[in-house]
């Protein structure tokens, strides 16, 4: 009979919070309810599904509803289960879908479903996954696929977070409270719908009193009257967004908002001074400035400009007054001359209003000061009485006859004498002369009518005024100090270290002062400074009085080693700008006796203690150095000068002394020397070349015979030897194999060779030699033939 399979799903709820279990049990019957369309055609209906649910024991349903988590561990999410489960080890369980096999795993036997990794409802909210049962064995399906659906529910795990933020905001100054500034905005990752894990509700953490928030909307608002900007321009408000509706438990974030408050014109114009005066002289011409005030406002761009007037005090309309635009200063002119004689001064009202109107009554804002305006005398020229003058004569007058006078005045208050001159492009005959203090007009030529009849001249007059001008030089900072004299110092080779010697006697530190050619009107002021910072020998001390003491630093000065020190000093001065030079003080070492007196200050009072000058030690030495060349050239000289080897005649007879520092052991002795030398089958056929003598001529041994690979023969080693050095032209006979080609030195017996003996003519009998024992007689031998040939 042929079986319905069905997949029976146990729903696992987990929850994190208390409140979230209540609402997926409420959203169970909708599970259950929406499910029922998504059944296949040929399974049973609703009401058979319930009826057969208590005979089978299995609830359907496609949808299991998970909370987000951050692992690490697996969670069960649900179990598969089929009627055709019955024990039997043959059905096996399989999943497939979104985050099958990654994500999510189901056991193959028990049919249950763990999420192995991390679920974030913000990355995806739910998955859809197909179940399915098959054989084990086959990999049949046994019954066909179901899809189900995992939905992730959210849990509060993002803090609220302004995209936008950090904020500015602007509010005019003495704004009313409630006045909107601005508003943020603050988002939170979280499910909206599901829970208050995004609610969000705003507060202010910093700010207040001056400002507020709505906790909704988050609109800042202005929560204190009477803000003024001229005494505080700029506020910093901290907000807070705190989700899960702002209770206990959740997640917050803040953001910054700078608020600036904008300027009203809510300051009136204020004249710097109560009351202004100007002078100005007499002959200003038209439309020049004679002066300017100024009126502060304590508000800025256009709510700060002023219209400056004269309201009063003006009476001829004289001047007029205009507002520097750069400046915002009322520049007083002049619309009509002055006239010193006729008014000396001036009283005018000056009035400074707000071009803008007052943004809080609606009248204008304005202040109002006096300006005196003294007229000073200017030096005006002489006026005639007349501006012609119309003389008559006789042409018979003689001459210096008086023609007439003219007449000017100074219009000046000091009335200052008067003085005439004729024009003399007017009168180049030169036929009129006027007297310079009166203006008399006298006739200086004969006149002729019938010539001329009119002469028209010009009369000069001009002030006499006589003034001492005395014009004084300002000084300007443009020289730099510099040391008052040249100063030297010595230093003690044996002084205490922070003591330099000036060049007095005694403990005296040597004391440095600047002088300046300017002259300040407040005084001289000098900073002094040694040119290397962290100078290793010396420092400066300041005296607080314009000067400084030098100071040593250690008490290791040595002549020999350095007997000057420059110190290079950079002296400045207090002026504007500032002036710097940089001055060297030469300080010498010095030889001083145990009182601090100088006694020497140069190397060669140190070197030649015995009154030699350094021209004479130069000499002594290049004369030595001479000397010590030519012994080296004649020794030189010897040594590679060649010597005969070969003794020519038998009065050269020359011994070898082997000295030995042991005694011999005799023939048991078989330390004294290696053996394995002899042995040396290398030694057979190498040549050694002779190094106590060198030959004339060089002699090439003949090839020895080689032993067997086993060793070498000793005694035919010895003889080829022997051969050798019986057949060598160049070598001497002797009697040993290690030879010295010279007599030894330092032994204390002295000499043993028999050349003094032989010079002598005394007689040695070495018959004594035979009594030795076998190892003398060979040497007996040697000299009683020798004594015998010499009797012969």
């Amino acid at each position: 009979m042929q079986r319905d399979l069905w997949t029976s799903l146990l729903l696992v709820w987990i929850t994190c919070v208390p409140y979230s279990s209540m609402a997926l049990l409420n959203n169970q019957s909708q599970s259950l309810q929406m499910v029922s369309a998504m059944i296949p055609r040929n399974r049973p209906s609703e009401g058979q599904r319930i009826l057969s649910r208590a005979k089978r024991g299995w609830v359907w349903n496609q949808m299991f509803v998970l909370e987000e988590f951050s692992g690490p561990d697996p969670i069960l999410v649900g179990r598969l289960h089929t009627d055709l489960d019955m024990g039997n080890k043959n059905i096996k369980y399989v999943l497939a879908g979104e985050g099958a096999g990654t994500i999510f795993a189901i056991n193959e036997r028990t049919g249950d479903i763990h999420a192995m990794k991390r679920l974030d409802r913000e990355e995806k909210a739910e998955y859809t996954l197909t179940a399915q049962v098959i054989d084990r064995d086959t990999d049949k399906p046994l019954e066909p696929p179901s899809e189900f659906i995992i939905k992730v529910q959210d849990i509060n795990d993002n803090p609220p977070q302004f995209i936008e933020g950090p904020y500015k905001g602007s509010v005019p100054e003495m704004s009313q409270v409630g006045t909107s500034v601005t508003r943020v905005t603050a988002t939170d990752a979280d499910d909206p719908v599901y829970g208050n894990s995004a609610k969000l509700v705003y507060s202010i953490l910093e700010g207040q009193p001056y400002f507020s928030i709505d906790q909704t909307t988050a609109i800042i608002r202005v929560a204190l009257a009477g803000m003024d900007r001229e005494m505080r321009e700029e506020y910093l408000v901290v907000i807070q967004a705190k989700d899960m509706g702002g209770h206990m438990g959740g997640l917050s974030g803040t953001t910054t908002v700078t608020v600036t408050l904008t300027d009203i014109n809510d300051n009136p114009p204020k004249f710097t001074k109560g009351s202004f005066e100007f002078t100005i002289p007499e002959d200003l011409g038209i439309g020049k400035p004679g002066g300017r005030v100024k009126a502060n406002d304590r508000d800025i761009g256009e709510n700060a400009k002023s219209a400056y007037s004269i309201i009063g005090g003006d009476e001829r309309d004289i001047f007029e007054i205009v507002t520097d635009a750069q400046t915002q200063e009322g520049i007083l002119r002049l619309k009509k001359p002055l006239d010193f004689e006729s008014k000396k001064s001036y009283n005018l009202t000056v009035v400074a209003t707000n071009i803008r109107a007052d943004s809080i009554t609606g009248g204008p804002y304005m202040d109002q000061t006096m300006v005196k305006i003294i007229v000073e005398d200017a030096d005006e020229p002489p006026v005639f009485t007349k501006s012609t003058y119309l003389f008559d004569v006789h042409e018979n007058a003689a001459i210096n006859t008086v023609i007439g006078a003219v007449a000017a005045r100074d219009q000046d208050a000091t009335h200052s004498q008067v003085r005439y001159f004729i024009d003399r492009h007017t009168d180049l005959e030169r036929q009129f002369n006027i007297n310079v203090d009166d203006g008399k007009i006298t006739l200086a030529k004969p006149l002729d009518r019938e010539t001329d009849m009119w002469h028209n001249i010009t009369v000069t007059a001009t002030e006499i005024s006589r003034a001492t001008v005395a014009i004084k030089v300002l000084d300007i900072n443009d020289n730099a100090p510099e040391f008052a004299s040249e100063y030297e110092a010595f230093l003690c080779e044996n002084g205490k270290p922070g003591q330099v010697r000036g060049h007095q006697t005694g403990p005296v530190i040597q004391t440095i002062s600047a002088v300046d050619k300017d002259n300040p009107s407040q005084g001289h002021m000098f900073h002094y400074r040694l040119e290397m910072l962290n100078n290793p020998n010396f420092t400066i001390k300041n005296n607080l009085d314009n000067s400084i003491s030098i100071l040593a630093k250690h008490d290791s000065f040595r002549r020999q080693k350095q007997d000057t020190y420059l110190l290079p000093i950079v002296v400045t001065d207090d002026g504007e700008p500032p002036m710097s030079s940089t001055n060297t003080l030469t300080i010498q070492v010095c030889s001083c006796s145990r009182e601090g007196n100088v006694q020497s200050c140069n190397v060669e009072a140190f070197v030649l203690p015995i009154g030699l000058s350094m021209g004479a030690l130069i000499a002594i030495l290049a004369c030595i150095i001479l000397l010590l060349v030519i012994v080296v050239l004649y020794v030189t000289l010897r040594r590679h000068k060649n010597e005969p080897l070969i003794i020519k005649d038998d009065e050269d007879v020359r011994e070898n002394i082997i000295r030995y520092d042991d005694e011999g052991g005799g023939e048991e002795d078989t330390e004294a020397f290696d053996i394995a030398t002899l042995q040396n089958p290398d030694g057979i056929s190498g040549y050694l070349p002779r190094k106590d003598i060198k030959p004339d001529l060089q002699f090439m041994p003949r090839q020895g015979q080689h032993s067997g690979p086993n060793g070498v023969d000793v005694d035919e080693f010895i003889n080829v030897r022997l051969h050798e050095a019986d057949n060598d032209p160049t070598a001497p006979p002797y009697d040993s194999i290690q030879i010295y080609g010279y007599e030894g030195r330092g032994s204390i017996a002295g000499s043993l060779s028999s050349l003094e003996t032989a010079s002598s003519d005394s007689d040695q009998n070495y018959d004594y030699l035979r009594e030795w024992g076998p190892r003398f007689r060979r040497l007996g031998e040697l000299y009683s033939v020798g004594e015998s040939d010499k009797e012969t």
